[in-house]
């Protein structure tokens, strides 16, 4: 067994929970009090969980907020590194054809992971923090961590995403067969 599985951090709604099944609403207010103190929220809940994005959801917030923050770490080793960012009321505004399968966790889903088909690029629109809006394309990692966090927005999980139940591992099993092969 792996010294470093995922453990469970207090707060993060667990697979089962209603909350994360519900499509989350728009955020009106970006610049409010309500939205700037859940994005603080958001972001020391990921550090501390060690994760490379969160969802509203994920706190029990149905809004359609989430938190980018890839960096390298015990569960992404091989992640690049980006600013955290919060990214508010977004769309995927066009996909590439091209997808990739590629091992996700979820800090809803703990001591799991899943080998995910997802688009290579992402043209995305968004709101940050201050309420500027932009529209970018992400590609590789970062884009899977954008699909990944606005299926949660949707009331996905990763689960949902699977070809297959064969797809599906423990974390365990992950990091005894799978990270060993880099």
């Amino acid at each position: 067994m792996h010294s470093i599985a995922h453990k469970l951090t207090p707060g993060i709604a667990q697979l089962g929970q209603p909350v994360l099944k519900q499509k989350a609403q728009i955020v009106e207010d970006i610049l409010g009090d309500e939205c700037q103190n859940l994005i603080k929220d958001m972001m020391s809940t990921v550090e501390e969980a060690g994760g490379v994005g969160i969802a509203a959801p994920q706190i029990y917030h149905s809004l359609r907020i989430f938190i980018m923050c890839s960096k390298p770490n015990a569960r992404y080793p091989d992640a690049p590194l980006m600013a955290p960012t919060a990214i508010i009321n977004p769309e995927i505004i066009a996909a590439s054809e091209e997808t990739e399968k590629g091992w996700e966790g979820c800090l809803s889903v703990p001591s799991m992971r899943g080998l995910v088909p997802r688009h290579q690029t992402v043209t995305v629109k968004y709101h940050d923090a201050q309420g500027l809006q932009h529209e970018t394309a992400f590609t590789g990692f970062i884009a899977r961590i954008f699909q990944h966090e606005i299926d949660h927005l949707d009331g996905l999980t990763f689960i949902d995403r699977l070809e297959s139940m064969e797809d599906l591992v423990s974390e365990s099993y992950w990091y005894e067969h799978y990270m060993s092969q880099g």
